[in-house]
């Protein structure tokens, strides 16, 4: 098995569950279902599919969502799916296409952090409730109502200039390596260092783990930085939106 290239694509599949997490995992799809009803807490992926096999298993996941009052998924369809033109498919039973991923992984050292930047996990629930609210002004969300669970798997930091917290990310770590979630940093602070400070803090995290592999699911902002950092291109994810709920 290549892992790293296995955790690029379907990361779901492999990271630990956090306490309200659930994953069913079959031969031919696995299923993740994170906290929340919105389409990106409840992910399908890793697809090995004949083609008289996708609107049953698409019935299938809904019967699972619906099970748990759910009414939308996210497919990530990666290149490694089955059928080859599964995405396609998905799409004339009415799907939609939501973003183009590409599934990135590091296995050197990354570029040196640059020293004006402190970076730290969330330990406290002021912590945790500030990288929330840092996620909430990059990605354009509502402002939190107060501090996310803590997640022994799932660990978030923070990183500060001048002592003001400014970005945040977060990494699960498995036996396998690390995948890295959720970077974000605020508008006025963007290029000075943060983004670079963090994945060299969970670098550092990995290679202490000995499991001295990142990977994860890069968009358009993000990939020619990742790049710059020696992260090289492993696959594509097609992400679509299965709203099916009334």
């Amino acid at each position: 098995m290549d892992w790293p290239l296995e955790l690029a694509e379907n990361a779901n599949t492999y990271t630990p569950l956090g306490p309200d997490d659930e994953r069913i995992v079959t031969e031919r799809y696995v299923l993740w279902l994170g906290r929340g009803d919105e389409p990106h807490w409840n992910v399908a992926q890793r697809f090995r599919l004949r083609r008289d096999e996708i609107e049953p298993v698409q019935e299938e996941i809904h019967a699972h969502l619906r099970a748990r009052n759910r009414t939308a998924c996210t497919w990530e369809v990666g290149s490694h799916a089955t059928p080859l033109d599964l995405a396609e498919r998905l799409l004339a039973l009415g799907l939609e296409q939501q973003e183009l991923a590409v599934g990135m992984v590091l296995t050197e050292p990354p570029a040196e952090t640059p020293p004006a930047v402190e970076v730290r996990r969330a330990a406290t629930p002021e912590d945790r409730l500030t990288a929330a609210w840092i996620a909430a002004v990059a990605f354009g969300g509502p402002d939190p109502t107060g501090p996310p669970p803590p997640d022994p798997n799932n660990v978030v930091y923070l990183a500060f200039l001048g002592g003001e917290p400014v970005a945040r990310a977060s990494a699960s770590f498995s036996e396998h390596g690390v995948t890295l979630f959720g970077g974000a940093t605020l508008p006025d602070a963007r290029g000075r260092g943060a983004y670079r400070a963090l994945v060299a803090a969970r670098w550092e995290d990995a290679v202490r783990r000995r499991t001295p592999v990142l990977v994860t699911q890069a968009g358009a902002m993000s990939r020619p930085i990742l790049a710059r950092l020696g992260f090289h291109e492993v696959c594509e994810l097609r992400i679509l939106l299965d709203a099916f709920g009334g």
